[in-house]
């Protein structure tokens, strides 16, 4: 029998499941709908799948690094219980050291083999979720690396070695000595993990974050009523100061704020023998950017009272 699109389609809506999970079932049961929603409940694909509508906001941020690498991996789960379970925990800081021998891209830390199941780390998640019962994801990656110099970390709400809430890489370059790099690395991650800054220097914050500032700054310094030579005069240094606070260099450095962050590695230059350039950096703060359902406990208790 022919399976159309149209059929693929429907089985994906009936079950949840992906479209060439779908295509496979239904290429198993000759095109029978239940039959293909069965079979798909018998390996666990449809049950896993299922609870992917669900929201999992909750989960940990891993770090690992190895020589002049250091990766981050944000995986989620519904609920902070799971993210306190061992083999969840064990699960999370096993992709971050696969994410190593990766580019760090989402896609890539997906394809990669995953050791313990011999599966690939998407298709691992998923045996995962069907064992534990939660929707889980792994939502986002990123790996720094240097030729010369530390890619320092720091881990913050530590759940366990190498796990957290919020994970920061900071990658320096630099031929000097390997500890005081470290040791000024991990402070100015510390600092990005305060401050979450835009970026590292101001001619590289993204410019439609600027263009829109400017434009606040604009139609506030116009509320003045001043003209418009001196608005612009106005807006000109709002901007000045807009970039002195979101890039990260020209921040007052959090360990001594007597200091930009700037000073403080030229500062820590001479310790180190050699000069010292931040090259990158990477935050991830667990569930930022996901829309939390809302639940009404007492209104679901009512409805169902209601029938």
């Amino acid at each position: 029998m022919e399976i159309t699109a149209a059929m693929v389609k429907e089985l994906r809506e009936k079950s949840g499941a992906g479209m060439m999970d779908c295509k496979k079932a239904l290429a198993e049961t000759n095109g029978d709908m239940e039959a293909a929603i069965d079979w798909l409940r018998a390996k666990g694909i449809a049950k896993a799948d299922k609870k992917s509508g669900r929201t999992a906001a909750e989960g940990l941020i891993a770090i690992a690094s190895a020589g002049h690498k250091a990766v981050v991996v944000e995986v989620n789960s519904e609920t902070d219980f799971v993210a306190r379970n061992d083999a969840f925990q064990d699960l999370v800081r096993g992709i971050a050291q696969v994410a190593l021998s990766t580019d760090g891209t989402v896609e890539a830390v997906g394809a990669a083999t995953y050791p313990a199941t011999g599966k690939s780390v998407t298709d691992s998640i998923k045996d995962a979720i069907a064992t534990i019962g939660e929707n889980m994801a792994l939502r986002r990656s990123a790996a720094l690396e240097v030729e010369h110099g530390v890619v320092a970390t720091y881990i913050h709400n530590a759940a366990g070695d190498g796990i957290g809430k919020l994970g920061v890489l900071v990658a320096l370059k630099s031929v000097g000595d390997k500890a005081v790099l470290t040791s000024i690395g991990r402070q100015v991650a510390m600092h990005i993990a305060a401050t979450n800054p835009l970026a590292i220097r101001a001619e590289e914050v993204d410019q439609a974050a600027a263009d829109r500032e400017r434009a606040i700054f604009i139609e506030q310094a116009r509320a003045s009523g001043k003209p418009d030579s001196i608005i612009e005069k106005m807006v000109d240094g709002r901007m000045r100061k807009f970039f002195e606070e979101v890039a990260l260099l020209s921040q007052a450095f959090v360990v001594n704020p007597d200091l930009t962050v700037g000073a403080a590695v030229k500062e820590a230059e001479k310790e180190a023998g050699a000069a010292i350039e931040v090259v990158g950096m990477a935050r991830l703060l667990l569930g930022e950017g996901i829309e939390k359902e809302a639940s009404d406990f007492a209104a679901e208790v009512a409805a169902v009272a209601k029938g």
